[in-house]
């Protein structure tokens, strides 16, 4: 994201000032530039451009004297101490330098920033004064301002007013990111204004400041307002917030913004209208970007004279907590044998066992596999859960106990762990025991696979009271017809499955539509599946895989349908 994150403050000796920014370069500028130029314009002195995220980054105070700093600066508007210029993180998978200082350096950016910081802090401006706003040009830069009060017992008004601005060139990369940014930077400002009302609590208690503000007017001079009252000095962000590390906080989470922004979005070679699984990568990348870190801060001096500040590398010896992922805890590594392929495991347990297995995945029942081992049970489920789209079926790869259906579709257990009867009893469950040969599977139960095969000498055991249809749904007929050709590589089955996968999931799509488009007859809901080429036998499989439209896609869909309806 090639952009400016800035920290401004109204001062009341100085008015607006830009107190603190960060922002990122590469390391290696390009040696046909300039000392101020930039082949992508007046943001990039050496190419501000963001990479991906590194987990070996390491950041560090700058030392000596900086462009940005000035000496006749109040406390209120210093942010970093003299002899010191700022901060910098390295991403070393990338060669990014994250750079945050008193103000930027160059002048083309400072004259830009400055100018954003003046108009969030006067005229540019949301209902209430506080809250995200948008504002700018092409010639002077597109800026976000989130503008906020501070807490001060000292301050006219009792509070401080401040603003976090996100100034950049492209208009609509910043529009795209608005929610990304806007909720970060309200993080950071309840964090600050939570830490800064916890010292103003503690001062008001202490002293009732609105008693000596009365006392101190009835002997204004005629220019009090021009200047701030008393001999106190006004005081900086960090006094208002007892947080001494406010501006390494500062700079750890700017420059992630600064990172994470840039690559949260990519440019995708569209092939068509997005599908469910675009909005599922989306839903993912997003939850992904969350910023847990923590954080030491070593003063060490280094040979240039800065001062750095290094990351914490979490105990890899912690024993994870309650609410973590339970599959965090399992180790699969543990030995056993593992299916390769879909392919694979159709012939292992068989085709008879392999046709009534399908049927309960694609139709939503629950399957429990039960096995010695846990790398084992893992390989099953991977390449049964091919069998349907993405976001369609929950697994708990391995549980102690029993778990119910509404829990998980697949659930793996323990060869010694016992099902209860009312699910051995019923029709919407099937159990597969994968018996390791120490035990002795009968030849009953024996697999029937070559001597060089992982499991072979193995038992496969499969339990259900339901029976299944004569007549299964036509995605599995379809699928069973093509691993019957042991003439398909791996490449073409699993591009036969995907592609047979979204075709099924465009017949769900319509289905959706045409449901939630108001009440129709059974006749008519008759003729669509004839539309769709769907038999009566596929409409299980279409109902269970409905469910699996995440609740972005369905209103996308539903958008869609209510556009077309009103042309």
């Amino acid at each position: 994201m090639n952009a400016v994150v800035a920290l401004c403050h109204f001062c009341e000796l100085h008015g607006p000032r830009i107190i603190f920014s960060t922002q990122a370069y590469h390391n290696d500028p390009a040696p046909s530039l300039k000392d101020g130029e930039s082949p992508m314009g007046p943001f990039r002195r050496r190419t501000a451009t963001i990479g991906s995220t590194s987990s070996g980054g390491s950041e560090r105070s700058v030392g000596g004297a900086s462009g940005g700093q000035r000496t006749d600066l109040c406390e209120a508007c210093r942010s970093i101490q003299p002899g010191h210029s700022g901060f910098i993180s390295h991403d070393h998978d990338v060669g990014i330098s994250y750079t945050s200082t008193q103000s930027p350096t160059q002048p083309q950016i400072f004259t830009m920033v400055k100018q954003a910081c003046i108009r969030s802090l006067s005229c540019e401006v949301c209902p209430g004064r506080e809250g995200p706003i948008f504002f700018g040009d092409e010639y002077h830069g597109y800026t976000l301002s989130y503008t906020f009060f501070v807490k001060d017992s000292q301050s006219r008004g009792f509070q401080r007013w401040y603003s976090i601005i996100v100034v950049m060139m492209d208009r609509m990369f910043l529009l795209n990111s608005w929610p990304f940014l806007t909720s970060n930077i309200h993080f950071i400002i309840q964090r600050i204004q939570a830490q800064a009302l916890s010292i103003y609590e503690k001062e008001q208690a202490i002293k009732s400041q609105r008693a000596e503000r009365i006392n101190r007017q009835l002997h204004a001079p005629q220019n009090f307002y021009l200047r701030r009252g008393g001999t106190q000095a006004l005081r900086s962000l960090l006094d208002l917030t007892g947080n001494k590390q406010l501006f390494r906080y500062l700079h750890m989470m700017f420059s992630w913004i600064l990172m994470a922004g840039g690559s949260r979005l990519t440019e995708r070679i569209l092939e068509g209208p997005p599908n469910e699984e675009a909005f599922l990568d989306f839903a993912s990348e997003e939850g992904e970007m969350c910023f847990l870190v923590c954080l030491t801060f070593p003063l060490l001096e280094t040979e240039e004279g800065f001062i750095k500040v290094t990351k914490k590398e979490l105990d890899s010896g912690k024993a994870p907590t309650e609410d973590e992922n339970i599959e965090a805890e399992v180790n699969y590594d543990d030995g056993g044998p593992t299916f390769r392929s879909l392919s694979h495991f159709r012939n292992v347990i068989g085709s008879l066992n392999f046709h009534d297995l399908a049927y309960h995945i694609v139709t939503g029942n629950q399957v429990i596999v039960r096995s010695q081992y846990k790398s084992t049970l893992k390989s099953v489920f991977d390449v049964l859960k091919t069998l349907l789209p993405a976001n369609i079926g929950t697994t708990i790869v391995f549980s102690n106990k029993y778990e119910e259906s509404f829990k998980c579709n697949f659930l793996g257990l323990s060869l010694d762990t016992n099902i209860p009867d009312f699910v051995s009893s019923s029709e919407l469950y099937m159990a597969l025991d994968i018996i390791p040969k120490e035990q002795r599977p009968t030849d009953h139960t024996k697999v029937l696979v070559e001597s060089q095969d992982p499991f072979h000498g193995y038992g496969i055991a499969i339990r259900s009271s339901a029976t299944v249809p004569d007549k299964v749904p036509t995605f599995q007929s379809r699928v069973e017809q093509m691993l019957d050709n042991t003439s398909l590589d791996e490449t073409v089955t699993s591009t036969f499955l995907l592609a047979i996968k979204q075709e099924w999931m465009n017949k769900v799509k319509m289905l959706f539509k045409f449901t939630r488009a108001g009440y129709h007859t059974e006749e008519e809901t008759n003729k669509l599946l004839k539309i769709l080429q769907a038999e009566k036998q596929d409409e299980p499989l279409l109902k269970y895989w409905k469910m699996g439209l995440s609740s972005q896609y369905k209103s996308h869909l539903l958008t869609e349908s209510m556009g077309l309806a009103s042309t």
